[in-house]
């Protein structure tokens, strides 16, 4: 990993006053605000497309539509009545079938940004099934979370014909046992050079990398990178990947560049652990809590900048 690099700049309210989302008027509609789309799920994970697809909705996303395996579509659409809900094939295991990529053409040129693997649990059917999707979003947002992820594993130039220093429509979200996993590295040796690891992978794989941790890492193909280190350690519980992965769903269906809706759910989510904390205890909340607290974290700090 290179350890020559510049510092990341601190992720931080100066930082994002700078770096306003987009507006929209007090007259737009919800397609103003744009549609998220969130691919996964399996039969034993349903919640994490759950938790992710509320967050999408909570960022500001207009509208929402969800695609699962067909075990669990049912008892999403009703959990989450305000997302359209597609079923796709499976295989034996309650897992998203490769062959189910077909199904979403419908939507794909609906979706203004998209996240593929809450919840998926396959490793091999995710990374096929992820494959024969993203030629299908070459021009939208993409957020890889989870085993879709593996996408890029073992590899050191993901667009082979890119030059990879250059605009991404990407977005991967691991933490440090998972970047270990698609890096080949000891998870410590992630962990110990967070920063670089992100920024070398970023450049590798011409994507924006959010390298979760006690200390967040966000680094772009072009070098650029942000650190944020005003978490809590109740954040670290099951589910809240999945809540940050549909916080920046939402935010590029709102219209936000990838990079800015990488940082700024970044540190959305930070802030409404850091409310959760003060009202209900630094451990012990619960990932579905999360989102909830999003609207008013962007309500006060949009007032508190006016």
């Amino acid at each position: 990993m290179n350890d020559d690099l510049q510092t990341p700049k601190n992720l931080d309210a100066a930082l994002l006053n700078g770096w306003p989302l987009p507006l929209h008027a007090a007259d737009d509609d919800k397609e103003a605000r744009g549609q998220a789309l969130v691919i996964g799920g399996s039969r034993e994970t349903p919640g994490a497309v759950q938790l992710a697809a509320i967050a999408a909705l909570r960022a500001g996303a207009g509208k929402l539509a969800i695609a699962c395996g067909a075990s669990i579509a049912p008892q999403l659409a009703a959990a989450i009545p305000e997302a359209r809900v597609i079923a796709l094939v499976e295989t034996q295991n309650g897992s998203i079938a490769p062959c189910a990529a077909d199904a979403i053409d419908a939507l794909a040129n609906k979706a203004d940004a998209v996240l593929i693997g809450p919840g998926m649990l396959d490793e091999a059917a995710a990374c096929a099934f992820t494959h024969a999707l993203l030629p299908k979003f070459e021009d939208k947002p993409v957020v890889l979370d989870a085993c879709a992820m593996s996408v890029v594993r073992g590899s050191q130039a993901y667009q082979e014909d890119a030059e990879n220093v250059g605009d991404t429509h990407l977005v991967l979200t691991p933490h440090a046992g998972e970047m270990a996993h698609l890096l080949g590295e000891d998870k410590h040796a992630v962990r110990d050079a967070a920063a670089a690891a992100a920024r070398d992978a970023a450049k590798n794989w011409n994507a924006v990398v959010v390298l979760k941790g006690g200390t967040t890492c966000v680094a772009s193909p072009s070098g650029s990178a942000w650190r944020h280190e005003g978490g809590n350690p109740g954040l670290a519980t099951s589910g809240s990947g999945d809540v940050l992965a549909g916080l920046i769903v939402g935010l590029a269906a709102r219209g936000a560049a990838i990079e800015q809706a990488a940082a700024w759910g970044v540190w959305l989510h930070a802030q409404a652990g850091q409310r959760l904390a003060r009202r209900i205890g630094a451990i012990g909340y619960l990932a579905r809590e999360i989102a909830d607290e999003v609207p008013g974290v962007l309500e006060r700090f949009v007032r508190s900048e006016a």
